[in-house]
């Protein structure tokens, strides 16, 4: 499994090297296959804010914009039509040299000097095809070094996760085993519940059934939401990590999951039947067509999510076409649930089907974490995907889990491994392990 190492020291600031990280995973248990450096070959380009778009004086097709790095304004001279005033984009100051050896100089355009290039995704060789400009969060400092903004610059860790080690699934998981070895203060980056308004689930009747597989289902509305690319950054990130971006929602559900180890899904609201959710076991004779475009056979072995004319989604597995989010959806319903992980592994089994989602819930992940990545998740959409609204969650949890205490004898282990432990340094240890 990867992991980026910027993303780990967002948790846990003061790590050392990539290397001593591999080192120290290593020396605990947990084997480092692999460090490999990545980035993009991206030298002299920095954020800048677009001041004013006009037309070119003497080109009906180029456009006149200023844009500002902080500390200095430049004129340049663009093709491209998506960005406005106030958009953060990536400019290619002069002697800055891209992928595929162009250098950037100062250069008179139909009669008007430009001072540099405003890029595209492809230009900057972070896509293979890419529409207009890039143009970055808003969020994105302004004046800064591109690789450092988009963090392009990183280190890959290859980890093989042993199958007893679940916990370790996610970025937040291995950066807390991180905090413990190197004995460093963990940031859990926990974010602010979301601002919801509205009744429970919005008009969608949610149901578990009592003998489905599924302790805890937890679901939102949330409305208003205008589908389309992710950020730069979360886009880059994804990539990264081996996952394809899709649209700005999907592309959350994916990002929460290697953030937090927990599975998401987002169904369209305009097509579920009736806006009935029923988590309940497949019947006989009934199919699926997933969102790879396939046609599946369903057994009464297999949990599903149903509306209430067929099934919409297999259960902790995969979504169904037929309620996928695409560019005309404008509401979706945001689920985060706990499924027993011996029932996905049997349906993914027997599907021949194994997802980054199944993968996770076979192993077990956290039912006590299932809200707080649908808040996550609900923040980023809120923050990605236009002037949405968020309804109050649905939390389906009849029996609660109840953590015990358990207690650890320090002189029985002392004798067990003939060590003397220093009874303070190992309750930091347990401290920082959570």
């Amino acid at each position: 499994m990867l992991f980026s190492y910027n993303w780990l020291k967002e948790y846990v600031k003061d790590l050392p090297s990539a290397s001593e990280v591999a080192a120290g995973l290593t020396m605990s248990g947990t084997e480092v296959e692999s460090v490999t450096q990545v980035g993009c070959a991206v030298k002299g380009v920095v954020t800048a804010t677009v001041l004013s778009c006009a037309k070119h004086p003497n080109a009906d097709k180029l456009q006149l914009c200023e844009v500002s790095t902080g500390n200095a304004t430049h004129s340049i001279v663009c093709g491209a039509t998506n960005m406005k005033p106030g958009d953060r984009v990536a400019l290619a100051l002069p002697g800055a040299e891209l992928p595929g050896g162009l250098k950037i100089k100062k250069s008179k355009i139909r009669g008007v000097e430009s001072g540099g290039m405003m890029c595209s995704e492809k230009e900057l060789g972070l896509k293979d095809v890419s529409e207009g400009i890039l143009i970055l969060s808003s969020e994105t400092p302004e004046g800064v070094d591109l690789e450092s903004a988009l963090g392009l610059a990183d280190c890959m860790l290859e980890v093989s996760i042993t199958p007893n080690r679940a916990d370790l699934l996610s970025i937040r998981g291995l950066a807390r085993e991180l905090s413990a070895i190197f004995a460093l203060p963990f940031d859990d980056n926990v974010s602010a519940p979301p601002e919801t308004v509205g009744a429970v689930t919005d008009g969608i009747e949610v149901t578990v059934e009592d003998n489905a597989p599924c302790k805890r289902y937890s679901a939102r509305v949330i409305h208003g939401v205008k589908i389309g690319p992710s950020p730069a950054t979360v886009a880059t990130r994804l990539e990264s990590h081996g996952i394809r971006p899709i649209n700005n929602v999907v592309d959350v559900t994916n990002y929460v999951l290697l953030a937090t180890g927990q599975p998401l899904h987002a169904f369209d609201i305009s097509k579920i039947s009736n806006k009935k959710i029923i988590v309940r076991f497949s019947r006989e004779g009934e199919f699926i067509e997933t969102i790879d475009n396939k046609k599946r056979a369903l057994d009464s072995s297999m949990l599903v999510i149903a509306d209430e004319l067929a099934p919409v989604a297999i259960a902790g597995v995969m979504g169904g076409k037929g309620s996928e989010v695409d560019g005309a959806t404008t509401a979706i319903l945001l689920e985060s649930a706990w499924f027993e992980p011996a029932s996905v592994r049997r349906t993914s089994k027997k599907l021949g089907l194994s997802t980054d989602s199944s993968y996770r819930f076979e192993r077990g992940v956290d039912i006590g974490a299932v809200t707080a990545a649908l808040d996550m998740a609900t923040t980023m959409i809120k923050d990605f995907a236009g002037d949405c609204v968020a309804s109050r969650a649905v939390d389906i949890y009849p029996s609660p889990l109840k953590t015990e205490a358990v207690k650890f004898r320090l002189k029985k282990a002392e004798e067990t491994l003939g060590i003397k432990f220093d009874g303070e340094a190992v309750a930091g240890i347990f401290k920082r392990l959570g």
